[in-house]
């Protein structure tokens, strides 16, 4: 049985210029960098959006942040 790995503790706060690593790499996409945290409207509501950059590719796309804290799709630093 593989070993379960705990998903990371996140700070919206923080997540500009994250690193993280794809579980599983498409299109040789593995490394991502959070490039824009997306301010919500009202201000006072919380952070819901971010913006990836592939490194290898330059793609960008948008997901709700706390998509990094599922361990089957993303690990947190560049592994």
């Amino acid at each position: 049985m593989a070993p379960v790995i705990p998903a990371p503790r996140l700070n919206p706060d923080k997540l500009f210029k994250s690193k993280w690593t794809a579980v599983t790499p498409a299109n040789k996409e593995k490394h991502f960098i959070v490039t824009r945290v997306f301010l919500p409207e009202p201000p006072a509501t919380a952070i819901e959006l971010i913006e990836l950059e592939a490194v290898h590719s330059g793609r960008s796309f948008s997901l709700h942040w706390r998509e990094l804290t599922d361990t089957l799709q993303w690990r947190q630093g560049w592994l």
